[in-house]
């Protein structure tokens, strides 16, 4: 997601900010499984669950926009530029959990989540290469191996009952709607225009909403279940934990640490996803799973440290280019 500051909000303090995103983070990683409950206890299917989670997020956000004190913008985003934000966002985000909730019906959580998280950083890296010309680096490209071969080895030695290519290539889709988000949100901000990325996210919701509306009902909206109280309290804690909650936490922690700070703290959602799958669900995970588990997770941990260096190296650059006045 976008690293831009969130106007009306008060500046936190580092700490605070940290923990902002670690709560997120965690809170992110509980979404897959609520929809592995889910699917235990209904008949609900991925879109019907993705288009009630973008109706419940929209109705808290919107509730959170209405709260919020929100000084007068300084400059005004052009329609056509906000329009094409929110609808890419929209569109990506459908995609994004669409994908993931049918990975973690297919393969497990604790794959589906890992596959889509480590995946994502990569993808992002590749695609800034070749739609903004970003030069990856030694750093980046030993990450992208690493990630790469961490996918192989999940799918080739994964146990086969635990890890389907089916739900493995499911989650690399999801991953690519993330990445899509986030190089579409980085290629808009080069000029330095930046968006109130709370309000981007919540007409983003309503977009995706729009959108999965007639695909969810064909899967069936109202799903079959003989426990329809526990249906009703999951679904509302999709829309409230790890929806709105984690959306503004993420939002506000985000505005004040660093971009590959971030990233890194991020990887606590496939951790903690792995760890309910293993710990509450039931789910096996073989010498293979985790070797591969660890790969990607150590190739998105190397992509954000060289990142960091990137940056610092740009912003050495650009000092030493300023002349000193004497």
């Amino acid at each position: 997601m976008s690293n831009t500051p969130v106007p009306g909000l008060p500046r936190l303090s580092t700490g605070r900010s940290l923990t902002y995103l670690i709560v997120a983070g965690i809170a992110w990683g509980t979404a897959g499984a609520a929809a592995a409950l889910l699917f235990r206890a209904s008949d609900m299917g991925p879109l019907a669950l993705s288009f009630w989670r973008c109706v419940g997020g929209l109705v808290l956000l919107l509730g959170a926009l209405a709260l919020r004190r929100r000084p007068r913008p300084v400059t005004v985003e052009p329609r056509g530029r906000r329009l094409l934000r929110v609808l890419g966002t929209g569109i990506g985000l459908a995609i994004f959990q669409s994908a993931y909730f049918a990975a973690v019906d297919v393969t497990g959580l604790a794959v589906a989540t890992v596959v889509t998280l480590g995946s994502g950083p990569v993808l992002i890296a590749v695609g800034a290469r070749l739609v903004m010309g970003e030069r990856v680096g030694p750093g980046g490209a030993a990450a992208v191996t690493g990630a790469l071969a961490g996918l192989t080895v999940l799918v080739l030695g994964g146990g086969g009952a635990e890890v389907r290519p089916f739900g493995v290539l499911l989650a690399v889709v999801s991953a690519a709607g993330y990445a899509a988000i986030t190089l579409l949100t980085r290629w808009l901000g080069r000029d330095g225009g930046g968006a109130d990325a709370l309000s981007t996210t919540t007409w983003a919701f309503a977009v995706g909403a729009v959108g999965l509306l007639p695909l969810a009902a064909s899967e069936g909206l109202v799903p079959h279940t003989g426990a329809p109280a526990q249906v009703l309290l999951l679904l509302g804690y999709v829309a409230a934990v790890p929806t709105a909650l984690a959306y503004a936490l993420y939002f506000a922690g985000a505005a004040v640490v660093r971009a590959a700070t971030v990233s890194v703290i991020m990887l606590l959602e496939p951790v903690s996803a792995a760890l309910i799958a293993v710990t509450l669900l039931g789910e096996q995970l073989t010498a293979a799973t985790v070797a591969g588990t660890l790969l990607l997770l150590t190739a998105v941990t190397g992509l954000a440290f060289a990142e960091a260096r990137s940056a610092a190296a740009a912003r050495r650059r650009i000092v030493e280019a300023v002349p000193v006045r004497g």
